[in-house]
C-alpha cells in the first residue's frame, strides 16, 4: 500500500512538472511574480495546465496578469465580445488549475 502512495506522489509530481526549471510564458510569469506560494512545481504544473486549455496567444496574455492584475480586472469588466471570450477561457483555465494545482510547503 505504501508503494502505490509513493508511486503516485511521484506520478502526480511529473505530472506538475516536478521542480526542475519552469518553462513556458505562464509558468515562467508566476516564477517571475515572485509570490508567496510560488515554487518551480506549482507554477510549473500550473503551465501545464495552460498547454492543455489555453492558446499560445491566450497564454501571453494570461501571463500578463501575472505582473499587472489590474489588467486582469479590466479584461474581466470589459464589455468587448473578445475579451469576454476570453476570460471564459481563462476562468476555465484558472479554475482547471486551481484543482490540479497545490503549493507545497
Amino acid at each position: 500500500m505504501r508503494r502505490i502512495l509513493v508511486l503516485s506522489a511521484m506520478a502526480v509530481l511529473a505530472a506538475c512538472g516536478g521542480g526542475g526549471g519552469v518553462s513556458g510564458t505562464v509558468g515562467e510569469a508566476c516564477i517571475a511574480a515572485d509570490r508567496r506560494n510560488a515554487s518551480p512545481a506549482l507554477c510549473s504544473c500550473v503551465q501545464q495546465v495552460a498547454n492543455q486549455t489555453l492558446s499560445s496567444r491566450d497564454q501571453a496574455r494570461a501571463a500578463a496578469f501575472f505582473a499587472d492584475p489590474q489588467l486582469a480586472q479590466d479584461t474581466r469588466q470589459s464589455d468587448r465580445r473578445n475579451d469576454e471570450a476570453f476570460w471564459d477561457r481563462y476562468k476555465m483555465f484558472s479554475d482547471r488549475a486551481r484543482q490540479q494545482c497545490r503549493p507545497v510547503g
